[in-house]
């Protein structure tokens, strides 16, 4: 069986222009696993975006719209609505999304613009069953 190690280098190794992915715990946010092929990717740099990543997912404001739309329903049952996020930088492309049936996990695929969108999402969604399994 592969690990998640192994999933992230495929994820790479087949996506054109990608740069890394990675598997972050929104609990904590920490890095679950990671793997890329640029040399400014240190490990504080990877930290900060897993930090941005668990506040576009997880953040207070998110959170608050989250309540607000559990009370406007009137159920109070409170749910973690967001399940893919697609940012663009002006040299990159972000695709991230909850790993099904593990709510606290994250797959993030980062790629330059050279990427093709829809192959993007593809790889990253293919991913995903392969990913849950091995996810706490």
């Amino acid at each position: 069986m592969a690990s998640l190690n192994d999933i992230c280098q495929e994820l790479v190794n087949d996506v054109t222009d990608a740069l890394g992915a990675a598997v972050v715990d929104l609990d904590s946010g920490l890095l679950l696993s990671v793997s890329h092929n640029v040399p400014y990717f240190t490990q504080s740099y990877l930290d900060a975006v897993a930090a941005a990543a668990v506040d576009m997912f997880r953040g207070k404001t998110v959170s608050n719209v989250e309540n607000l739309i559990a009370d406007q329903r009137g159920d109070g049952d409170v749910r973690r609505l967001i399940q893919e996020v697609q940012m663009s930088t002006e040299k990159t492309y972000h695709f991230m999304s909850i790993v099904p049936g593990k709510q606290n996990a994250l797959l993030v695929l980062i790629t330059g613009r050279k990427a093709n969108l829809g192959m993007g999402w593809a790889s990253l969604r293919n991913a995903l069953p392969k990913v849950a399994p091995l996810c706490p």
